[in-house]
């Protein structure tokens, strides 16, 4: 399938006539709110709005990454945009779309695709540094037909919610090398031996879900592994590589949203003799805003072409995960400034944007550590940079 301005039109009228009106009852989180949603969802799929980046094999829109992320930063607008559009599973049903067994795909994909569960994922220890997935402490041995897991992850984000668990372990010796000694294994919320110790209050709110739990002598079949055995590094970066695009292509949509706002208040609001809108300072704010959106965009869409033609798109990936992180930041940031005291009540979306912006920079690895990476690989290779790639259509 391929974006068209119908498809990108339909989109933003049903995040911003449909979906960002209902998120004040969304964001409750009660009867009603799972009621609105289901009333979204629905009205996303009889608009064939639904899942649209997914693969048209798992029941998906079938779009490429490119043409998916002219589509994402419209859903991005709104928090609840992915839960109402089915795109919040992405990351996990690739995954499971390529490593997946028959009977896994049946079990787990295809309600993933339709919307009727949800997934999580235990890769990130409190003990150990999570940037580093070849620190991972938890094991899985095989005891006849099935694996027996210990485990102590948090971060396990949707995981109260969640219908399974894919659970990052060690599986091999400790003489295998690093990257050849994970194993993916799923695990079913409920499974006896799993206990959800408690959701993770951050940044004052436990919206995210972002769960804590303890995996003791937890028993599941050897045919839950998921992909082959000491394959767990390439099936975690299978998830994480496409999942950081995903981010950035959100972040745009919260950005540009944020970046309306501020221009909405800078022309209404009245100081010191002047609108807000014609002080230098404030035009500053404007202008930088619009500058980092706009280079933000273009690396992303860029690193989406170049995902679309290799499957990889390292350095792109993982200049843009830090970059647009930042921007994200900058640019909320400046919009609460420009609504002063307003801006950090929830009279505006403003402040709950804000504090998810902050995560963006830690989630699906540091910027440090892309930092590292981009730095690495352009030293040993400085043909592999971006803009050498590029064939200036991004």
């Amino acid at each position: 399938m391929s974006t068209d301005s119908g498809i990108r039109a339909a989109m933003r009228v049903f995040i911003d006539e449909e979906v960002i009106p209902a998120e004040r009852e969304l964001r409750a989180r009660d009867d009603n709110s799972a009621q609105v949603l289901a009333r979204l969802q629905r009205s996303a799929k009889a608009q064939g709005l639904w899942a649209l980046g997914h693969p048209t094999e798992i029941g998906g829109g079938g779009m490429g990454f490119y043409d998916f992320a002219l589509v994402n930063e419209i859903i991005g607008r709104s928090s609840f945009g992915q839960l109402a559009a089915g795109t919040l599973s992405m990351q996990d049903s690739i995954m499971l779309h390529r490593f997946g067994s028959s009977s896994q795909r049946q079990r787990w994909l295809e309600p993933l695709v339709a919307g009727e569960i949800l997934p999580s994922t235990g890769m990130t220890e409190p003990e150990v540094a999570g940037s580093d997935p070849t620190l991972i402490q938890a094991t899985a041995r095989l005891d006849g037909d099935e694996w027996v897991i210990d485990a102590h992850k948090w971060f396990t984000t949707g995981g109260a919610s969640a219908a399974f668990t894919t659970i990052f372990a060690r599986t091999e010796s400790a003489d295998v090398e690093a990257h050849r000694a994970l194993s993916a294994i799923i695990v079913p919320v409920g499974t006896p031996g799993m206990e959800l110790v408690r959701v993770l209050k951050t940044m004052g709110s436990t919206d995210g879900e972002h769960c804590e739990i303890q995996l003791t002598g937890v028993r599941v079949p050897a045919e839950n592994l998921l992909g082959e055995r000491g394959e767990g590094f390439s099936v975690g970066q299978t998830r994480l590589g496409p999942g950081r695009i995903f981010h950035c292509m959100r972040w745009l949509g919260q950005a540009q949203r944020a970046f309306e706002l501020m221009c909405e208040r800078a022309k209404h609001r009245y100081a010191h003799g002047s609108l807000l809108s014609e002080k230098g300072e404030i035009q500053r704010y404007i202008a930088e805003s619009a500058a980092q959106i706009h280079a933000a965009r273009l690396m992303i869409l860029d690193a989406a072409r170049q995902y679309d033609l290799d499957g990889q798109a390292r350095v792109q990936i993982s200049i843009v995960k830090f970059w647009a992180a930042q921007m994200l930041h900058d640019v909320i940031d400046r919009a609460i400034q420009v609504h002063g005291a307003l801006g950090v009540t929830d009279d505006t979306p403003l402040e709950q944007m804000y504090r998810e912006a902050r995560y963006a920079r830690i989630y699906d690895g540091p910027d440090e550590v892309h930092r590292m990476v981009v730095a690495r690989r352009l030293l040993k290779d400085p043909s592999s940079a971006p803009w050498l790639q590029s064939d200036g259509h991004a």
